[in-house]
């Protein structure tokens, strides 16, 4: 009776969806967007930043995304919309976000899917063999890993993440949560590219729901070195890419 319980409580105390997650590190400041996508509709390009040509609509309560039309694909030689990419030009420099994503059918690669912030800046590429690989600064170095994280397409993924004094930290329901600090973190989101970036399978489909951004606040959270401190700890490691020059 004791063990059932036991089990019991530890459901009802178990996150069930990103709304149940807090800040580890930085208090949340001003709301800079937030959207259910509960009202069907045009996609606000002010928010929404459609890459590469890919097409993305509000239906069925998600934003959802698909790859470009064979017509703009028949144009481009690179850049062709494969992927649906999509980004937030909005997003502070130092943030606060919670949004659940998913990706459906396609295939996955070597780069997508993904989830990043700032362009080329921090990435999480998921995989289904190798799980989520946090890589930043061109995606030259990986920060963090989990690796028994793998990727499931299909599977809803809650997560919060948080950007600041060149710290960034996120969590995932029922996953892990990573942890990095990096120089390239320091820097605003739009000189790297437009914020908050998504894109899913090759020739597959991007949904998002529940988001909301916030600037982050002034003050980190009480007793955040020393939740820092029992995050899992991970020697930075060259992942072989040379990064671009500007």
């Amino acid at each position: 009776m004791n063990k059932l319980i036991t089990i019991l409580l530890l459901a009802s105390l178990a996150p069930v969806s990103a709304a149940d997650l807090k800040p580890l590190m930085a208090k949340r400041g001003r709301i800079v967007l937030e959207d259910d996508f509960s009202a069907k509709g045009k996609v606000d390009k002010a928010n929404w930043l459609s890459r590469q040509g890919t097409r993305w609509e509000k239906a069925d309560g998600v934003l959802r995304g698909i790859q470009s039309s064979p017509e703009y694909q028949a144009k481009k030689s690179h850049h062709r919309g494969l992927e649906p990419r999509t980004s937030v030009p909005k997003t502070p420099a130092e943030f606060v976000i919670k949004f659940s994503v998913r990706f459906l059918e396609g295939e996955e690669n070597s780069i997508v899917p993904f989830v990043e912030f700032g362009h080329h800046v921090c990435r999480l590429k998921f995989s289904s063999t190798a799980g989520l690989s946090l890589i930043a600064d061109g995606e030259t170095v990986k920060l963090a890993e989990a690796k028994k994280f793998r990727y499931e397409p299909g599977k809803w993924y809650h997560a919060f993440a948080e950007m600041k004094c060149g710290e960034f930290v996120i969590q995932f329901v029922d996953g892990p949560t990573l942890y990095a600090k990096h120089k390239s973190f320091a820097q605003p989101p739009s000189s790297g590219g437009n914020g908050l970036g998504i894109a899913g399978p090759r020739r597959g489909t991007v949904e998002i729901d529940n988001l909301s951004i916030w600037k982050a606040g002034a003050m980190m959270q009480p007793g955040w070195a020393k939740t820092r401190a029992g995050l899992p700890k991970f020697t930075p490691a060259p992942t072989g890419k040379v990064k671009k020059k500007k």
